[in-house]
């Protein structure tokens, strides 16, 4: 999002980080996506129902990171561990230092879909079974903003932190949040982070809607702050088109596909369809038209929830510092609530 001045500074992409099923990392995430295979799924069956539904999970670490072993994550949810990885790459050793130190004002936003969902239901199941009994140690964990909190705590960080709530293309407002802390001078950088763990009454939920979905959790995490120096910048969200029973979600992608400014030969598009029709259909019929190359990480990772579109952003910050393309649309409106896109560039 540039002022318009070629000595203004920009708002730039300074570091990106992710946790999937492809693993630890964003260069292991870009190039599962630039391979184009699907990764391998399991077959998930829960006694009492007789369909069972397909996951992709996150593979185990092989050699613990340090910061998992800090005392504020010890009882923090998976999704929080994936938030702090994705975040922790993202920001780099010497920035969590200067936020640690006091010496970088570092705002936060986090996006969620589900949150916390496997602390909810140890705690809330304590609860039915016997209140007298149920753990008051997992009910921070409950909340929406628990990982948010954690990382805050992590980096010593007491600037100004926000959760939002969403359906996935709510990662591209948790940027545009994130812009407008950094050209009103609040913060001098911000972390956009959103992630998803798994949960079986979310994933049989989702087969109401596609039954053939392959669910997946991690994160994923962008660091963004302005400069006046060549980078990779932050240059488009287009505002939020809304899916109603008087707007439906075809129209809601078209009107979103008419805001993007970018089209040149060098472009990119990171969509958010799967492969499958239904859902993707709208998207991919909007984007007819578009002659550049394409990649679709959700057909490669899976249904990702609430941390999909942010695998989108991360893809296509990795394609970009790969010299890959100049310019990535990315295009959120696998969602229920909303359709939205973003353009980055290499300025």
């Amino acid at each position: 999002m540039s002022s318009g001045s070629e000595k203004s500074p920009r708002i730039v992409i300074s570091g990106w980080g992710a946790v999937s099923p492809a693993g630890w990392s964003a260069a292991a995430l870009g190039d599962a996506v630039e391979a184009g295979a699907p990764l391998p799924s399991e077959e998930i069956h829960r006694e009492g129902r007789d369909r069972g539904y397909h996951l992709r999970t996150v593979p185990k670490l092989t050699e613990k990171l340090p910061f998992l072993r800090d005392a504020r994550l010890r009882r923090a949810s998976p999704v929080g561990r994936y938030c702090a990885a994705a975040a922790m790459e993202a920001l780099g050793e010497e920035r969590a230092r200067a936020a640690q130190e006091g010496a970088l004002r570092l705002g936060i936003v986090t996006t969620f879909l589900n949150g916390c969902v496997n602390f909810s239901h140890r705690f809330f199941g304590e609860v039915l079974e016997d209140p007298a009994l149920a753990s008051p140690i997992l009910f921070p964990e409950t909340v929406f903003n628990a990982p948010s909190s954690h990382l805050s705590a992590l980096l010593r960080s007491t600037e100004v932190n926000y959760t939002l709530l969403g359906d996935p293309a709510q990662f591209l407002g948790g940027l545009e949040v994130a812009a407008r802390w950094l050209l009103g001078g609040e913060v001098d950088g911000c972390l956009v982070v959103a992630g998803e763990e798994h949960d079986w009454l979310s994933a049989e939920a989702y087969q109401l809607f596609d039954k053939d979905a392959v669910i997946a959790e991690g994160a994923g995490a962008l660091y963004l702050e302005t400069s006046a120096n060549p980078g990779i910048e932050l240059r488009q969200v287009t505002d939020p088109e809304l899916f109603t029973n008087t707007h439906p979600r075809t129209d809601s992608v078209r009107k979103v596909r008419e805001q993007i400014s970018a089209g040149p030969e060098n472009a990119l598009l990171v969509e958010s369809a799967d492969g499958v029709r239904g859902a993707s259909g709208a998207e991919q019929n909007a984007w007819a038209d578009w002659t550049g190359k394409r990649l679709a990480p959700r057909a490669i990772l899976g249904e990702g929830m609430g941390v999909s579109t942010a695998w989108q952003c991360v893809v296509a910050t990795e394609m970009l510092s790969r010299g890959a393309c100049q310019t990535a649309v990315i295009s959120a409106c696998a969602g229920d609530e909303q359709a939205s896109a973003a353009v980055f560039g290499n300025s």
